[in-house]
């Protein structure tokens, strides 16, 4: 708890004949300087007010707000209209929805910033340069963060996604900015450093999510099937950008598989280690927290997560760990989900997703059963400066 102390001074009103030329008596009904309190001439007292700040912060494998462990008690809502800021932004929407999600017990929402093509990031058609951020999408995400300081809500903005790298008019653009220095600087300077100095020490900013899924930019033909190499450069840049703009902001990636952010011998490689992002983008470039992503059909070849603590799961235990989107399937309740999550050591879940569009999601009663459940197991942890 941050205390500040304010000095209140009690000066004495009383008249000491001489000292003031021109002065006249005072009626002193409310003088406090009598025979009977002499003590209160000139007094100074001290009063110690109590602030709480909601900035998030990391303590080794735990998140931490105002001195008390952060539980992620979240969902994805990624978008209502699909690049909505710079787009199709309504922000009555953002507000009742996360108005219900607060009602709910909802501390936390990954919202996609740029779903695809070009609506906000314009990017040179011969270089992948970035020449242009629009206004309105600095307008719109400014909105966004004002509204969910409303209603107590974590934001962690997923800047990119591996659709942006699909087969359609904008992807070979994406492609050599995230491979080429010159582009992917141009990316770093107009994008990452400015959204990093607007929002980096917002109260209500979780943490920065640089891409969500990149593994199927790298598996996937229609994502162009780009060098891992390439992508942990790229993340290591950004990251390091932005620690370097503001030490205090958090970042991570929101990876796909597991097998790509672990060092498990049964795995691919952790392509987000502290040793492979400091390889390509020096001491600051490390990760803050993981948030890989964990659903049934990945169970046969890689173990069900919500049954597994994050080292058993294939995490490297150095840093908090929850998972950042999931859906209960194939014999689970999201509530069960949830909680098995929180009894096993993750820091917390994020489902995906609670609207399907302009309405919450037709799996909305699951949702309030679980995230209403984690917060009446442990309220303390879901809102340590208490819900407003």
């Amino acid at each position: 708890m941050k205390k500040q102390k304010i000095i209140c001074a009690a000066l004495a009103a009383a008249l000491i004949a001489g000292s003031f030329a021109g002065c006249k008596d005072k009626d002193t009904a409310g003088d406090n300087t009598t025979a009977e309190n002499p003590s209160s001439t000139a007094a100074e007292t001290e009063a110690e007010v109590e602030t709480s700040s909601p900035k998030v912060s990391v303590e080794g494998t735990k998140f931490m707000v105002d001195g008390k462990e952060l539980y992620i008690n979240g969902v994805n809502t990624p978008w209502e209209n699909w690049n909505d800021f710079g787009g199709n932004f309504d922000p009555e929407f953002w507000d009742f929805h996360f108005a219900d999600l607060h009602d709910i017990g909802v501390n936390s929402v990954r919202v996609w910033i740029n779903c695809a093509s070009m609506v906000s990031i314009k990017l040179r058609k011969e270089t992948g340069e970035v020449y242009k951020v629009t206004d309105e999408h600095w307008q719109h995400v400014d909105k966004l963060f004002e509204i969910a300081e409303k209603h107590q809500i974590y934001l962690m903005p997923t800047l990119l996604s591996f659709d942006h790298f699909k087969s359609t008019d904008s992807a070979d653009r994406w492609r050599m900015m995230a491979t080429d220095d010159t582009a992917m600087q141009s990316y770093i300077d107009m994008y990452v450093k400015p959204f990093t100095e607007r929002y980096g020490a917002n109260p209500y900013l979780l943490g920065i999510d640089l891409m969500n899924e990149p593994d199927w930019v790298h598996e996937n033909e229609e994502c162009g099937k780009l060098p891992l190499e390439d992508l942990s450069k790229f993340f290591a840049k950004c990251t390091a950008a932005i620690h370097e703009t503001n030490p205090d902001t958090l970042v991570t990636v929101g990876i796909g598989m597991i097998k790509y952010n672990s060092d498990n011998e049964k795995y691919d490689r952790n392509i987000v280690s502290d040793e492979v992002m400091k390889s390509y983008g020096g001491e600051n470039a490390c990760l803050d927290f993981y948030s890989p992503h964990y659903y049934n059909w990945m169970k046969g070849w890689m173990g069900c997560a919500y049954d597994m603590s994050p080292t058993d799961f294939g995490l490297d235990g150095t840093k908090p760990m929850f998972i950042g989107e999931t859906s209960a399937e194939g014999g689970e309740t999201l509530a069960e989900a949830y909680e098995k999550c929180y009894n096993n050591g993750w820091n917390g879940v994020m489902m995906w997703m609670s609207n399907d569009g302009a309405n919450h999601a037709a799996n909305w009663a699951d949702i309030e059963e679980a995230t209403k459940k984690i917060e009446e197991l442990i309220p303390e942890k879901v809102f340590p400066i208490g819900k407003k």
